[in-house]
């Protein structure tokens, strides 16, 4: 059953087979599905200030050819346990900007491979749903930062109640007045709210991207675990077949209790190995879940065809690190942040301008006369001037500073360590291959020796479990392989696109 996306509206995915081409796209909600959909509205002016001065256009145009699913993620989807037999997705399309008139399937039927995994992860998360929870919180500081204090209004009533009347009448005063010295500060702290929207904006894009990026990472992670288990399934139930031989052999008395010790010795250990494989299988399983969004029970299948990687060419190290600051996410976020700091300062020092209000005052005394003025009041910073205010901030931005400074440093470490990684592992993995065959032959080899009776059995059970070992440490190389290029994706924060061979079409 296929996901299909349309703009301005709401679909299921399902994994059960329904009849007709169409019939897996269902614009109802129902109690079957397992992500739920918040309904969330952002005004053109909003979106307007969320993208002013930010440079996401690249980063929305590479990210895993899927850009159009990043530009707008706003789902807080917790997928939830489906109480029938049918297993649905629900993602709503609505919250796509530059709505595509075609549609997007990710078709469950044939499996998810690492982009459909993305995609799921970035609408269903439930970790994304208090990351994004931090917009509406540098929304509502940008609010508050365009407020001006209220006026003050007040009114007095003086009534006369003894004493020498003659001529008298009520009296009353009246007064409008309001803090003028708010104005100083305003501007430098409406800046510093702008720019911490937009710092924070960066992160929860940034956040976004590795949880995609670790989507990615987690299919493979399986497959190369389930490629293991296979290994060491194979290889285990051999080996029983072969101590179950060895039983009939020694109760025939053609071989000895030793050779019958080995080959039990040899399924065992096998055994221990694959049990030890299902389990790391299981708990990526679960994590991989865990990242979908996806309840524990739930099976996800993969897409047929996915392979490891073999080899990968690491790209230019110079070319990542020369424009790192203006394209990591986290880095331009950071640069948002600093500058809103700075404005912080400014208002700090600024604020150190003594509070000054004005209020003009009109008033009618008890023997009607009748009087129209002003008051001025002024605070005078004799003990208070905001010294403490502006040391925390000037502390504060010096602390951002800093910690730009030590992001960019270890991000250029990590793409310096991430590619000798991948060059090592290439290494690594072209000498297992190359080892294979030899390992096969001695296998053959020995197997033959022990059937003509010129070599023990327990040198072939060797031989075999070397073989064993050697397959599985292959695929954990060929793990470590894409791990190194996933850690290169992340430390460069850009999509490279050496990964698209991994993924059949």
């Amino acid at each position: 059953m296929a996901l299909r996306l349309w703009p301005s509206r709401e679909f299921c995915f399902s994994t059960k087979q329904l009849p007709g081409s169409e019939s897996s796209a269902s614009s109802s909600p129902s109690s079957d599905c397992f992500c739920c959909a918040d309904k969330r509205t952002w005004s053109p002016s909003s979106r307007t200030v969320r993208l002013s001065n930010i440079k996401l256009q690249t980063w929305r145009l590479s990210v895993f050819g899927i850009s159009i699913f990043i530009a707008a993620l706003r789902a807080e989807l917790p997928v939830l346990a489906a109480t029938s037999d049918e297993k649905i997705f629900r993602v709503p399309a609505s919250r796509l900007q530059n709505h595509s008139q075609e549609q997007l399937a990710v078709d469950l039927r044939r499996g998810i491979g690492p982009d459909d995994a993305a995609t799921i992860a970035l609408y269903s998360n439930p970790a994304l749903r208090a990351i994004r929870d931090r917009r509406r919180l540098a929304v509502a500081q940008l609010i508050q930062a365009g407020i001006l204090p209220n006026p003050v209004v007040s009114y007095a009533r003086d009534f006369v109640t003894g004493g020498s009347t003659a001529g008298t009448r009520d009296g009353y005063s009246f007064s409008a007045g309001w803090e003028f010295s708010a104005l100083i500060p305003f501007l430098p702290k409406q800046t510093a709210a702008r720019k911490n929207f937009q710092s924070v904006d960066l992160d929860v894009a940034w956040q976004e991207w590795q949880i995609a990026v670790n989507a990615r990472t987690a299919v493979y992670r399986v497959l190369g675990l389930d490629a293991q288990v296979g290994r060491a399934r194979e290889a285990t139930g051999g080996l029983e077949q072969s101590a179950e031989a060895m039983r009939k052999a020694v109760d025939a008395h053609e071989k000895t209790v030793l050779d019958l010790s080995a080959a039990e010795s040899a399924s065992q250990e096998s055994r221990a190995t694959m049990l030890g494989l299902e389990q790391e299988f299981e708990k990526q399983r679960l994590g991989l879940n865990r990242i979908l969004g996806a309840e524990p029970e739930i099976r996800i299948a993969l897409r047929a065809g996915l392979t490891l990687p073999v080899r990968l060419e690491p790209p230019d190290e110079r070319k990542l690190i020369s424009d790192l600051e203006s394209r990591r996410l986290d880095l331009l976020g950071l640069q948002r942040g600093f500058e809103s700091q700075d404005a912080t300062v400014r208002a700090a020092i600024l604020a150190q301008f003594p509070k000054m209000s004005v209020a003009l005052t009109k008033a009618t005394d008890t023997t009607n006369v009748k009087t129209t003025g002003f008051n001025i009041a002024v605070d005078v910073p004799i003990f208070d001037r905001n010294q403490g205010v502006i040391a925390t901030e000037r502390a504060t931005r010096q602390r951002l500073r800093d910690e730009y400074n030590q992001r960019v440093f270890e991000a250029r470490s990590d793409i310096a360590a991430a590619i000798a990684d991948v060059r090592s592992l290439n290494q690594q993995i072209a000498a297992a291959e190359e080892a294979l065959p030899l390992l096969e032959k001695l296998v053959s080899s020995a197997q033959t020796a022990v059937e003509q009776r010129n070599a023990d059995v327990l040198s072939y059970y060797t031989a075999r479990s070397n073989l064993l070992q050697k397959r599985i440490q292959l695929i954990k190389l060929q793990e470590q392989l894409l791990e190194a290029h996933t850690v290169l994706e992340i430390a460069s924060g850009r999509y490279l696109p050496m990964n698209r061979a991994l993924q059949p079409r």
